[in-house]
């Protein structure tokens, strides 16, 4: 027990410093939450699902729930049915066991449905690809809206590119309402 002591005293502190906040980001996620609550004047609901990833982005997703990023103070929140979500976040790889789990969860969300493919895997397969046990890309099983790739993309990526599903939406609409 007084070995590890004296090491612990002799070492030290090992951990490293804390990130330096960047204002440059931290004013974009302030741009792009007032963007996604302008455009759709309301709140916007999420069903995450995990098809078959190593959690990487995942862990990014849950970053977006933290109070730098705070996206559920501003009206977007994640739900756990997809008959409440207007939108899927789906990552990972598509695996064989998922393929119709995946299908059924779009299925049940109401339309307008929106959905976004987060990570490399989500977008290309990654390097997973395509085999006997993986679908490949999201795109191979459902229709996807807006891809983002990265291994795994930093938050403020899948807030981008949530506001460009979104923006997608807005566009659609407003092309079908006009004569």
């Amino acid at each position: 027990m007084w070995h590890i002591l004296k090491q612990i005293v002799r070492t030290g502190i090992v951990t490293e410093p804390a990130p330096q906040v960047d204002e440059a980001d931290h004013a974009a996620v302030d741009r792009i939450q007032r963007d996604i609550l302008a455009i759709l004047g309301q709140a916007l609901t999420i069903r995450q699902v995990d098809a078959g990833s190593c959690n990487g982005c995942e862990l990014e997703i849950h970053a977006l729930n933290n109070p730098y990023y705070n996206i559920e103070g501003l009206g977007i929140k994640f739900v756990a049915s997809p008959r409440h979500a207007d939108m899927l976040l789906v990552t990972g790889p598509v695996s064989r066991n998922m393929e119709e789990a995946l299908r059924r969860t779009y299925d049940a969300t109401p339309e307008p449905k929106l959905v976004v493919a987060v990570g490399d895997c989500g977008c290309t397969g990654g390097v997973f690809g395509e085999s006997y046990a993986s679908c490949g890309k999201v795109a191979n099983v459902i229709p996807v809206d807006v891809a983002v790739p990265g291994c795994p993309p930093p938050p403020i990526e899948i807030l981008r590119g949530i506001l460009g599903a979104v923006q997608e939406r807005q566009q659609v609409h407003r092309r079908r309402r006009s004569p």
